[in-house]
């Protein structure tokens, strides 16, 4: 085979036929994947190419990975807590839980929130119930929503187009 061939064929098999819907469940061939350590190891798995071409992967190693569909975000964050310190700290659809980077907060024009998580590298949207758990922190400032968390103000950017 030739290089562009070698290339081609090894895109064709990164196809995993997976997708995250946007409750953040994996599914496969229209059924979704209900076995909990291959759900975990999904999770586990789940990771972001590098810019410019930022697809959804699930990642081995740095040469062995497969392409996933994400319906929205490939998280989903299920509940939130703020501590005594006022860190809100996020509960994630594949069982971790992280602190907020308040920064990384978006609103989109249906008022979705979303946030980056994993250090950044992959973005999780927020559940009603995440987002009821934060109500007495949000408020709005200048016609712009703003988080109040831990003594600080921080706008609320509209979410970049896709």
């Amino acid at each position: 085979m030739t290089d562009a061939a070698d290339v081609a064929w090894i895109e064709k098999l990164r196809q995993s036929g997976i997708r995250v819907d946007r409750e953040g469940r994996f599914i496969h061939e229209g059924a979704e994947v209900t076995h909990e350590g291959l759900k975990s190891a999904l999770f586990r798995w789940l990771d972001r190419l590098p810019p410019p071409d930022g697809r959804y992967v699930l990642r081995l190693d740095a040469r062995r990975f497969a392409y996933l569909d994400v319906d929205d975000t490939p998280l989903v964050v299920r509940a939130a807590r703020v501590d005594p310190m006022g860190v809100v700290h996020l509960a994630l659809s594949d069982g971790a839980e992280e602190p907020l980077d308040p920064a990384t907060l978006t609103l989109d024009a249906a008022g979705i929130l979303r946030a980056w998580v994993r250090g950044g590298r992959l973005e999780a949207r927020l559940s009603s119930s995440a987002v009821a758990a934060l109500a007495d922190l949000l408020t709005e400032s200048g016609g712009r929503s703003v988080l109040r968390v831990a003594g600080q103000s921080v706008p609320l950017p509209a979410r970049p187009a896709r």
